[in-house]
């Protein structure tokens, strides 16, 4: 699993129509994280408190970490450790961070292959050559190209491109009175969604499932709206 930097994701940029559809479509499908997590000896939640504070500083006071740290900050009150008013009198201190990066291309192809596709101009036929854009490049006899028609039967395999994002969160415990590392933790994903309004979330819910969970092991952990799935990767 590939390191992110820290604030990788502060910078966003408006979506496009396609990709929000995109987004919207990843909302109805399970949601697949990679989780792997380390700790030393997570202490029992009796007599513990904890405060969520941002592993970047640059995110440090701003409305959307803010709003990011109340879904650890629920995470860590349904386990049993109690919040405290403010680092200083945390026993525990959660450094939390989050982003997306700027996306990959990808291509699929779909449908039947045949020998007379050319995957670079499209059908090849007794009327000549159908381009992959939609054009219509004919060969009659005696000329080597002219204008012609489209033919919906020679039409090849749907192919299409698409960009796949990579989120990702950080979770970071550490003993507010040593600075002793209790826990570290990471939680990543593949998704044609870039919107950290919908990444986010999932992932903190991935990161606490069965937490702190064993040290060392990364597991793939499918979310649902009625159920959680954990498979642990080999």
């Amino acid at each position: 699993m590939t390191d992110l930097p820290l604030g990788w994701g502060r910078k966003l940029k408006l979506a496009s129509i396609p990709l929000l559809l995109a987004g919207l479509a990843a909302c109805a499908t399970p949601f697949k994280a990679d989780v792997s997590r380390f700790q030393t000896q997570m202490p029992a939640p009796q007599g513990e408190s904890y405060f969520v504070v941002a592993d970047d500083p640059a995110l440090a006071g701003g409305l959307e970490f803010s709003q990011y740290a109340d879904l650890v900050e629920a995470q860590m009150s349904r386990l049993g450790y109690a919040e405290a008013a403010s680092p200083e009198q945390a026993s525990l201190l959660v450094r939390f961070d989050y982003g997306v990066d700027k996306g990959r291309e990808r291509v699929r192809s779909s449908g039947f292959r045949d020998p007379f596709y050319d995957p670079w101009y499209g059908y090849r036929s007794y009327w000549g050559y159908r381009t992959r854009p939609g054009f219509y490049r004919p060969r009659y006899y005696g000329s080597s190209w002219g204008f012609g028609f489209y033919d919906p039967w020679f039409d090849g395999p749907d192919v299409r491109s698409y960009t796949v994002y990579t989120s990702g969160i950080d979770l970071k415990i550490d003993r507010a009175a040593t600075g002793e590392r209790l826990f570290e933790g990471k939680a990543q994903a593949m998704s044609t969604s870039n919107r950290l309004q919908y990444l986010v979330p999932n992932l903190v819910e991935a990161m606490f499932t069965d937490f702190p969970g064993n040290s060392g092991e990364t597991l793939r952990i499918s979310i649902a709206p009625e159920k959680t799935t954990v498979r642990k990767i080999d």
